[in-house]
Parts: C-alpha cells; sequence; structure tokens
C-alpha cells in the first residue's frame, strides 16, 4: 500500500467515524452565526429608545426590578449587563428550581421588557448542542473536542488526497464540473469546496478548541508573544478573609459600576458578575462595542468593602493576551463585522456539507463495486468454458 493510499483509508474510517459530529457542530454553528441580528428582529424587547439627557439606573435598581417576582434569588447571585444607550439592560440569574432567567428592562426608568427562560430558547438551545451535543460536560467535552481535531486532521489529509500530480490536472481540481452525472459532481463537491474553506474551516476549529480546552489557548499565546511570558497577566486577586474592613456605603454593583464608568469611560458594554459572599472578588469587565468581546477591560473589588484589587485594560495587554480576548470574536466571525460573520456562515455551512458528500462519496463506490462483483461470470467446468469459446 502507498503512502497516498494509506492517507486516503486513514481519511475514510476517520470521517466516517466522526461525520455526524462534525455535522451537527458545523450545521448549528452555521445556525448560531446570526443569532444577534435575528434576535434584533424578532425580539423588540432588545432595543430601548436613547435618552441623552437621562442616565441609566443603578444596577441595585435593575437588579431590585429583576428580582420583584422572584423573591427566593439573591442579588450577589445575579449578572448585570448594559449593552450601551439604544439597548435594554439584561439582569441573568438561576432561580431556585435551577431554571437560567434572563430579564430584559429599560435602563432608564426599570420597566421590565420581558422575561426568558433560556433553557427553552431556540438559540440558546442551539448553542448547547454546537457546544455539547446535550451530552454531559465531562463528556461532551471529549466527544466534541476529539471530533473537531480528527476534522483538522481531516483537513489536512484532505489536501494530500486532492493536491494534483500534473499541472494539466490542476484547472480540473479548482472547478466544479456541473453537467456531469450526479456522482461526479459530488465528488468535485466534496474536493473543490473542501480546498477551498479548508483554510478558514481550521481557523474556526482551531478557535473552538480553545474554548474547549484552555491549554491549547495558553500555548497559542505564548507562542504569540514570542515564547516570552507575563506573570502579572496571570496573577488573580484575593481577599483577605481575615482582614476587618468597612463596608461599602453604597450597594457593590453601583460601587463597580461608577468605578469602572469613571475608568474605562469609552466602554459601550458593562458586565458585572456576582458579587458573591464576601470570600472571593466580584469581577466587572467593560467592553468598547456592545456584543463584541475584543476590547475588554477586566477589573476585580474586594466584596465587602467594594475597594478595587485589579484593573487591567485592553491597552496595557501583551499581544498573547489580546489574541485570547479576541478568539470568541474571531469564532463567530465579528471580529470584521457583517461581512466576517457572513463568511464564518457560508464557511459553517460548506463544513457542514463535507461529511454528506463525503459519505455518498464513499457509499457510491461501496456499490460501485458491489455491482461489479454481481456481473463477473461464474467459473464452469473447463470444457464448458471451451465451447463457449469456440462458439
Amino acid at each position: 500500500m502507498t503512502i497516498k493510499k494509506a492517507i486516503g483509508k486513514l481519511h475514510l474510517w476517520l470521517g466516517l467515524s466522526t461525520g455526524l459530529v462534525v455535522f451537527i457542530v458545523s450545521l448549528t454553528g452555521a445556525i448560531f452565526t446570526f443569532q444577534d441580528e435575528i434576535r434584533d428582529v424578532t425580539e423588540p424587547w432588545r432595543k430601548v429608545e436613547a435618552q441623552a439627557t437621562t442616565p441609566m439606573l443603578r444596577p441595585s435598581r435593575l437588579q431590585a426590578a429583576a428580582l420583584a417576582t422572584h423573591p427566593g434569588v439573591a442579588k450577589t447571585t445575579t449578572w448585570v449587563t448594559y449593552f450601551g444607550p439604544e439597548r435594554s439592560a439584561t439582569v441573568f440569574f438561576t432561580d431556585p428550581a435551577g431554571t437560567p432567567t434572563l430579564v430584559y428592562l429599560n435602563p432608564y426608568t426599570g420597566r421590565v421588557l420581558q422575561e426568558l427562560d433560556l433553557s427553552r430558547h431556540f438559540f440558546s438551545i442551539v448553542q448547547e448542542i454546537h457546544m455539547t451535543l446535550l451530552l454531559p460536560e465531562a463528556i461532551a467535552k471529549w466527544v466534541v473536542g476529539g471530533s473537531v481535531i480528527i476534522f483538522l486532521v481531516m483537513l489536512v489529509t484532505g489536501l494530500v488526497l486532492w493536491w494534483p500530480k500534473r499541472k494539466q490536472e490542476r484547472k480540473q481540481r479548482f472547478t466544479i464540473k456541473w453537467g456531469a452525472r450526479w456522482r461526479r459532481i459530488n465528488y468535485d463537491l466534496h474536493n473543490v469546496l473542501g480546498f477551498y474553506i479548508a483554510s478558514l474551516a481550521g481557523v474556526l476549529a482551531l478557535t473552538g478548541l480553545f474554548m474547549l480546552f484552555p491549554v491549547m489557548l495558553d500555548a497559542t499565546m505564548w507562542a504569540a508573544n514570542g515564547g516570552r511570558t507575563y506573570p502579572q497577566e496571570k496573577v488573580l486577586p484575593k481577599v483577605d478573609t481575615l482582614q476587618a474592613v468597612t463596608a461599602a456605603a453604597q450597594p457593590l454593583p453601583d460601587v463597580i459600576y461608577r468605578t469602572v464608568l469613571r475608568r474605562s469611560p469609552g466602554a459601550e458594554m458593562v458586565l458585572i458578575g456576582p458579587t458573591g459572599t464576601g470570600k472571593d472578588p466580584a469581577y466587572c469587565w467593560t467592553y468598547q462595542q456592545a456584543l463584541h468581546y475584543y476590547h475588554r477591560d477586566e477589573y476585580a473589588f474586594h466584596p465587602v468593602s467594594g475597594q478595587l484589587l485589579l484593573a487591567r485594560f485592553h491597552a496595557g495587554k501583551s499581544a498573547g493576551m489580546k489574541l485570547g480576548d479576541m478568539n470568541y470574536d474571531v469564532h463567530t466571525g465579528q471580529i470584521l463585522g457583517l461581512g466576517g460573520k457572513i463568511v464564518a456562515f457560508l464557511v459553517s455551512l460548506l463544513a457542514a456539507s463535507l461529511p454528506v458528500t463525503g459519505t455518498l462519496l464513499w457509499w457510491g463506490r461501496r456499490n460501485k463495486k458491489a455491482k461489479k462483483s454481481a456481473r463477473l461470470p461464474v467459473a464452469g467446468p473447463p470444457q464448458v468454458a471451451n465451447r463457449k469459446a469456440l462458439q
């Protein structure tokens, strides 16, 4: 067996073993790409009228309004997010029954606009299928992650199999022969489209793996930094629970909100995490543009006094850390705006087609061999065969 035939066998059986997972992950990724645009059209409560002369309400006011009908939920366990002057603010929490709940509010008046059960929301379900296939997290990490790693191997082996031996074949390998029979069209769809999307599909696969396996992202960040390490970027603030501190004069979320607005005045989106029980820091992240997660400033506060423990600004981050921050935006294509999302959508959709065309290709060859075997003449006695030859 030649090396190329061995690669072909490897490509075939790896594809057949992971094809279904790759199909589901790619298809759900394509569906999820435009979730913000679709939801802005179908969910009017996501937007509000901007009020230039009216300041937005403090987080504690939004928490109180969102939890008015959920008395069993502690304010310290909620996530409060501001999305800019023309968008509603949200309060996220898990109720005592375990239901993940997202409440949309007018940030200027505190009026509740909509309450969603995320466990039943279409795009939440799509995202969960994309990330876990609805399997337990510990299992899904290896099923999805392993299949994506194999998909990367298949992109490489596919390029090896696609590469033309002679110059005369190159034009043929770059185009789809639409006028041919369906088997040939399917062959071209698998090979030609696979070639065109290989590099971009590899980027989407790698950025997805970085979310599943942070150690891979750490290695990439280290490489982006030229092998240099920045210990200060790994430092996490600690809370000294033995030290006596004075409680903040105002609710902690309000102290956090006021501080980050002053230190990150250009931020459009502000995410305030749970303020905790007093043992762990309270975190806040600010983003330059709503619904984009690349340009990020990070803060940590004392959970009792509200003292600022950490302020890490985007401008002062290493190249590797900036690369890590942009991972989600690269994965969804939104790092390049609407055009990037269109590219990510098309690449994901075409990646979902590869297991289908590959399986049809294998099935067609398998049936073709079976039919050829069925047509072979049955060997008879020598004298019969000789007599037929003489007739």
